[in-house]
């Protein structure tokens, strides 16, 4: 069991700020606002409800966790875990500081659904339990285009075309469902993308700081 903490001490990182994360956007979404400021634009109202878009929200979640856990425990390249765990740190983390400095709040949920079938039910079941506040940027969004970054950067997987081209469907499918599903604006995705967009190049470009810390502290150690 130490070996295999010590050989997997990395992973602790994203662990302890997911856990830290949702507790603190558990709070953000139970506290009393007086005023939410409403996000909305005229091309929201252009994009039709259509409920089979759940699937690929929904798988959002798989997505998400098999790809930290490749980085974590079957990819050995410690920079690339790095670079995907810092990217989501930091935008999960400006996530949750613009929540708190600007709540705010989507009603773009449709009140009558056009169509009764399963994938209606499931958005029923979605709505109840998630709110349509604190959506701005949207965390699938950011989250999903981080995700598909490190795969696309990965050395190993570089030579997996199929996975390469699943991750790049299964983003683009994840993207447009936050729209198609009334659960983020326009406003929500483009601002998601933008700050996919600003952790490239703080944590992929040629001048990346990003580093593997402890990959140096056993560096430092040997050559002392």
């Amino acid at each position: 069991m130490i070996s295999f903490i010590r050989k997997y001490r990395h992973g602790f990182v994203i662990l302890v700020f997911s856990i830290i994360y949702m507790l603190l956007f558990s709070y953000l979404e139970q506290r009393g606002v007086r005023y939410y400021h409403v996000v909305h634009t005229a091309l929201d109202d252009r994009i039709p409800f259509c409920e089979v878009f759940i699937i690929p929200y929904l798988l959002w979640f798989p997505y998400m966790i098999a790809a930290i856990l490749y980085f974590v425990f079957l990819n050995d390249d410690k920079k690339e875990y790095y670079r995907l765990t810092w990217s989501l740190i930091m935008g999960m983390s400006l996530f949750l500081v613009i929540s708190w400095l600007y709540p705010n709040i989507q009603h773009l949920r449709p009140t009558v659904f056009p169509r009764e079938n399963v994938f209606t039910d499931m958005v029923r079941a979605l709505y109840r339990t998630d709110t349509p506040t604190n959506i701005l940027p949207s965390i699938h969004v950011f989250n999903s285009l981080a995700i598909h970054m490190a795969i696309s950067s990965c050395q190993r997987l570089r030579k997996h075309r199929f996975v390469q081209a699943a991750s790049l469907v299964l983003t683009i499918l994840i993207v447009m469902s936050t729209m198609f599903l009334k659960q983020h604006s326009v406003v929500d995705v483009s601002m998601g993308t933008a700050l996919s967009i600003a952790a490239f190049f703080l944590f992929y470009s040629e001048w990346s700081v990003v580093r593997d810390p402890v990959a140096n502290r056993q560096k430092h150690t040997y050559t002392h």
